[in-house]
């Protein structure tokens, strides 16, 4: 289990971004950035969350993320998304997730 641990912590990505896109237009992009790169994704229970998941990399039997957005933090219209995600390939990805976020609020502000 210390294995699982370690490989947890080795290829975690947790972030959070300030992004000027309404939540449902941010989730909807993480689905549709996830679902192209080969990875389950798709809302969750939870209001403005989506998970993501995929198959075994490296020793994980299994890797997760989430993307959580919440709308009017600080200034209206403001929407504060919290990226967390663990795997060899997971990880990174989500961290191309974050730069095309980034891209993309640039674009609509």
């Amino acid at each position: 289990m210390e294995r699982f641990d370690q490989e947890l912590q080795r290829t975690a990505f947790q972030k959070k971004a300030v992004s000027r896109l309404p939540p449902a237009a941010v989730l909807d992009f993480a689905i549709e950035f996830f679902a192209e790169r080969g990875y389950r994704a798709a809302r969750s229970g939870r209001p403005n969350q989506v998970f993501v998941m995929g198959r075994a990399e490296g020793i994980l039997p299994r890797v997760t993320g989430e993307v959580f957005a919440r709308g009017n933090v600080g200034k209206p219209g403001t929407t504060l998304v919290t990226l967390d995600a663990a795997g060899e390939r997971l990880g990174p990805t989500m961290a191309e997730f974050y730069q095309a976020l980034r891209a993309r609020s640039r674009a609509a502000s």
